[in-house]
């Protein structure tokens, strides 16, 4: 009995398959590179600007979107 191996061609038929049920219930692929917030210089630069915002109208309106923007568990 001849066993059947996975071809790349079989892979790239089953994402092509994938993508297009994707797309027809309107999502979109999308990748983003972002920076990494575990090495210490994504910490070094967050913390100085969030010094720059400390107590600017700007942290204030920031913090009212958060606040706004997100569902946040009854505590």
């Amino acid at each position: 009995m001849a066993q059947s191996r996975k071809t790349p061609a079989n892979s790239a038929d089953k994402f092509k398959r994938y993508r297009a049920s994707k797309q027809s219930r309107g999502m979109r692929l999308l990748r983003v590179w972002v920076p990494d917030p575990r090495r210490p210089e994504f910490v070094t630069e967050a913390a100085r600007q969030a010094e720059l915002l400390r107590g600017r109208p700007e942290e204030r309106e920031a913090l009212e979107f958060i606040e706004a923007a997100f569902e946040w568990p009854e505590a």
